[in-house]
């Protein structure tokens, strides 16, 4: 039987999904061709959008992104989305970072 669990962590030990899945819900949102390495800032990305990404991630993931976690070099590219997505996930409510 799978839980929620298993699905949280199956989730996040798959980048490709990750990354995938931020793609797909950027360029539907932006309505633009995003690539994993794109400057979504000089793509237009604002800081409004930024908290409405914030709270899809946390939604989907099961992450809490709060403090030092919230600056704008997090969510410059897919791929610092993708590693923020994986820090968060490793460490967990509590944990360190």
């Amino acid at each position: 039987m799978t839980t929620s669990s298993d699905r949280a962590e199956s989730r996040a030990a798959a980048p490709p999904d990750i990354e995938k899945d931020l793609r797909t819900f950027l360029e539907v949102r932006t309505k633009n061709p995003i690539g994993p390495d794109d400057d979504l800032a000089a793509a237009g990305v604002s800081s409004l959008f930024v908290m409405e990404l914030v709270t899809y991630m946390e939604n989907t993931y099961g992450i809490v992104i709060a403090g030092p976690d919230l600056m704008m070099e997090n969510f410059r590219t897919v791929r610092a989305m993708v590693a923020l997505v994986e820090r968060l996930a490793a460490t967990g409510p509590g944990g360190p970072g």
